[in-house]
């Protein structure tokens, strides 16, 4: 009766809201450079003659993971899928005071240093492949573009479902949701491995702290969503199912 459509329709109202916002603070956690960040306690003195040279080797071309990681340790560095930023003085002149004005550079990872392989010491091309950490870090680069693919897709699945006034499609959607929220739970495991690992490789220095920032947590925070909405959308498909199969037993009767 209405009672039930009505029930129904509540839980797929929600369950689209829950996907919408996954969708956004999946989208936005990408875009964003706030991974990981370094906290650099005494960064400003000792950065303002180094800072040029820091910078100049920070965004050269073949800068390797261990030189950008140490800048991104020595001037409060943050780190995103995508980007690295670091925080250095406007101008290194040395006649002006250390505490000048500082402004945060960003650099973007090309295609070629997602894909690129790492090395068991980060820096060193002799030492060979860090089979881990090259994996982890292509999936960590991938799965939030499958994980958002997924949700898309399930969208449009949802609209035809609309448009034919059918609810089997709904569970097509809630399988897909789920699939992107294992996606999105795989990308948060891969990051914080990877960064274990790095961190056993090149330990933070004494007096730098580092931190999961909260591009990491909307990533964390959207994984949850989907399983919440896939639940919603499978549970709404099949209740109503049966439902509809119990009235026309009984109609048929």
């Amino acid at each position: 009766g209405a009672m039930m459509d009505n029930r129904f329709a509540t839980a797929l109202v929600i369950a689209c809201v829950l996907s919408l916002i996954s969708t956004i603070y999946m989208a936005a956690s990408i875009g964003t450079d706030f991974w990981y960040e370094y906290h650099t306690l005494s960064p400003a003195e000792n950065v303002s003659e180094a800072g040029r040279s820091i910078w100049e080797e920070f965004v050269s071309k073949d800068a390797d993971e261990k030189t950008y990681t140490d800048a991104l340790f020595r001037c409060n560095g943050t780190v995103g899928l995508w980007r690295r930023c670091i925080t250095v003085p406007k101008n290194s002149h040395w006649y002006s005071p250390p505490e000048t004005d500082m402004t945060t550079n960003c650099i973007s990872f090309s295609l070629s240093d997602q894909f690129v392989e790492k090395y068991i010491e980060p820096g060193n091309h002799n030492s060979g492949t860090d089979l881990n950490r090259t994996y982890l870090w292509r999936l960590q680069f991938l799965l939030p573009f499958v994980s958002i693919g997924l949700m898309c897709f399930g969208a449009l699945i949802g609209l035809c479902a609309c448009a034919c006034r059918s609810l089997y499609p709904a569970i097509a959607t809630g399988v897909l949701h789920l699939l992107a929220g294992l996606c999105t739970l795989g990308l948060v495991g891969c990051y914080v491995a990877g960064i274990e690992l790095l961190h056993r490789k090149l330990p933070l220095p004494e007096d730098v702290r580092g931190e999961f920032g909260w591009s990491f947590c909307l990533a964390c925070v959207s994984a949850p969503l989907q399983f919440m909405a896939a639940a919603l959308f499978i549970w709404a498909a099949r209740t109503n199912r049966k439902e509809f199969t119990l009235l026309k037993a009984y109609r048929v009767a």
